[in-house]
């Protein structure tokens, strides 16, 4: 069994930061790209930012230049950098890893609330 666990996220005002991490832990054997999505109340679930085993990375173009994916491979561990945090940046925000344990699953993080007060 693989979980992922995120830490993280609370209130800060606009044009704050904040920054979100989330480790994996289980049975796992190698993990493929690392993700992170987000989702305000009445909103579908977007995705914000991924990384590739190998560092590469792809935003949504409402972060692009504002929030940074990083992840450390010898940790299981994803990082999401918040920077110039607006309001509508609030959201729960979740983890989502590729993750090799025999076959290739898709797991998810419990979520975690990001509030960004005007």
């Amino acid at each position: 069994q693989v979980q992922l666990v995120e830490s993280g996220g609370g209130l800060v005002q606009a044009g704050g930061s904040l920054s979100l991490s989330c480790a994996a832990s289980g049975s796992i054997f190698s993990i493929n790209n690392m993700s992170w999505y987000r989702q305000a109340p009445g909103n579908q679930r977007e995705l914000v930012a991924t990384i590739t085993r190998g560092g590469s990375t792809n935003y949504a173009d409402s972060v692009k230049g504002r929030f940074t994916i990083s992840r450390d491979n010898t940790k299981n561990t994803v990082y999401l950098q918040m920077n110039s945090l607006k309001p509508e940046d609030t959201a729960v925000y979740y983890c989502n890893a590729m993750v090799v344990a025999g076959i290739l699953n898709d797991y998810w993080g419990q979520g975690t609330q990001v509030t960004v007060s005007s």
